[in-house]
């Protein structure tokens, strides 16, 4: 399992990546490992607003549908359009070109309640 050590984790397996003045979301190596080959990325419109722990999209696999769950409360700000054409670039990327929305925070301090990677590791590596 790859983790990424700039990024904090939601139980639900969702990541969060402070870059600039907005927060980067997807979802983890375990996720999307778990899930399969990612056919399919349902994501919000930009301007569109979500509390932290909020259904804000689906990814859907060839085994399973999956809500996706923002781990920080806020503002979306960008999506990642790409993955409407490309949602196998989840598999293959889920940290880098795999990104799916940033999000401008209501409350940095959402960020901090947030798992760290080892913390993460350890309940993703028990299921």
């Amino acid at each position: 399992m790859k983790l990424d050590d700039k990024a904090r984790y939601a139980k639900t397996h969702e990541w969060a990546r402070k870059e600039g003045d907005v927060f980067v979301v997807g979802i983890s190596d375990h996720a999307q490992h778990s899930l399969g080959d990612i056919v399919f990325v349902d994501l919000p419109k930009t301007g569109s607003s979500f509390s932290a722990g909020k259904t804000f999209g689906v990814v859907e696999s060839v085994k399973a549908a999956s809500d996706l769950y923002i781990p920080v409360s806020g503002k979306i700000t960008a999506i990642n359009t790409a993955l409407s054409g490309s949602p196998e670039t989840v598999n293959r990327d889920c940290y880098g070109e795999g990104w799916m929305i940033k999000v401008e925070v209501e409350n940095p301090a959402d960020f901090d309640r947030l798992l760290s990677p080892s913390d993460y590791e350890k309940i993703a590596s028990e299921e």
